[in-house]
């Protein structure tokens, strides 16, 4: 089971001293997926109660590092840990520099987060580097002339469970790295946009929402998400919100990543025995969908409990409440989307919309899940672009957007 490390609260307020000891505990060891993968991620020197501090840096090794890079480095910062309240945690992640001249005041910044990779430490892209798909979308940023960072989310890396889905905290990583650039001493400017594909869109919709409150001394001037994960409750929608593919391997990371209630029955007694096949792998590996498909692993045969039992004990996948941003958003779609139904994204384009929020919205033809981000790069730019320079963003919201 779960070891458990207590870290200090950084501030963050409790109901009583009882409740504080309670909440103070990150569970870590080999069933948080945490993994020995290098010194570098983890850190037992002080920790400063301010998120967004950098602790440590180190440089990318060369076969990480794009070629439009003009340097490249591994981070180690501080964020805040929403999901057990244990106060604050390491989280690691990578920064990249474009090649050129500095701009007077700075590199503009973008922050780019990520999609599903694995919850296991070796999983972490600072780590293993980024898939060439994402790598290549990183590399049109740094030819634009945007300094990157790109998270990769607490307890991906650093200590404890990776809280898959979880936008509260997977929000504060995004925001807390963006933080940590402008602190690394690297030249780069408070004129930031954050963008996000499938799991980093929750990530980056959670972001502009928290920015206000959570990070006020970041100036976020854009907001873009892509293949939409995040929910909003919605009692008359009958689409699934669990289960993306048909695949078991989703619902298990949420099981072991947070998702599950305090209290509620171990990963390990709601799996079969070809369940915790999967279990075991996702603690270690990232290439869950080859060990599926090698065990015969389903959602059929997967579970000691009927799928829509699991599916409420674990609530809706990316569940967010409505909200309203400042930021201007680009959103942007598959319509062939094969892992999250394209109508269940545009539901949540339409609750995006119907609060007031001002939308650029891209719906790409033709384009499966991975395609939408190699589809939306240019218009991501350029949306950066206006927003940069202040250009007012008109909202596509009226027209519900075209396809492209």
């Amino acid at each position: 089971m779960f070891g458990w490390l207590a870290f200090a609260i950084g501030g963050l307020a409790l109901a009583s001293p009882a409740a504080a000891r309670d909440a103070a505990r990150l569970p870590v060891g080999a069933d948080a997926g945490d993994q020995p993968i290098a010194p570098f991620y983890r850190w037992d020197g002080p920790v400063s109660h301010r998120p967004g501090e950098v602790l440590r840096t180190a440089p990318l090794p060369p076969d990480l590092t794009p070629r439009q890079a003009s340097k490249a480095l591994r981070i180690l910062y501080t964020s805040t840990d929403a999901r057990w309240r244990s106060g604050i945690v390491p989280v690691s992640g990578a920064l990249y520099l474009p090649h050129g001249k500095r701009p007077r005041g700075g590199w503009p910044l973008a922050v780019w987060s990520h999609g599903t990779l694995g919850v296991a430490d070796s999983c972490a892209p600072s780590w293993t580097g980024a898939n060439p798909r994402d790598r290549a979308y990183i590399s049109r940023w740094l030819d634009d002339g945007f300094a990157v960072v790109a998270p990769d989310y607490q307890g991906l890396g650093g200590p404890g469970p990776h809280p898959y889905l979880i936008w509260q905290a997977e929000g504060r990583s995004v925001l807390d790295a963006a933080r940590a650039a402008l602190r690394a001493g690297e030249g780069i400017a408070n004129r930031v946009v954050i963008t996000g594909q499938s799991q980093g869109s929750g990530a980056v919709l959670g972001a502009a929402r928290l920015a206000a409150t959570y990070a006020p001394d970041l100036d976020v001037r854009g907001t873009i998400a892509t293949a939409l994960v995040t929910t909003f409750p919605d009692p008359a929608a009958a689409l699934s919100n669990t289960t993306p593919g048909g695949t078991p391997y989703y619902l298990i990371y949420r099981m072991m990543s947070g998702s599950l209630p305090d209290g509620a029955p171990a990963p390990e007694s709601l799996l079969s025995d070809k369940g915790r096949i999967m279990l075991a792998a996702a603690r270690t590996r990232c290439d869950p969908r080859v060990v599926a498909e090698a065990n015969g692993v389903t959602v059929d045969n997967a579970f000691t409990r009927p799928l829509p039992e699991i599916e409420r004990m674990l609530g809706p996948a990316g569940s967010m409440d409505p909200f309203r941003t400042r930021i201007p958003l680009m959103l942007g779609i598959g319509l062939a989307d094969e892992l999250i139904d394209p109508e269940r994204q545009k539901l949540a384009l339409a609750v995006i919309c119907r609060t007031g929020n001002r939308v650029r919205f891209h719906g790409y033809a033709g384009a499966r899940h991975s395609d939408t981000l190699t589809r939306s790069a240019s218009d991501a730019v350029a949306f950066a672009r206006d927003a940069l320079a202040g250009r007012p963003v008109a909202s596509d919201c009226a027209s519900g957007g075209a396809a492209q």
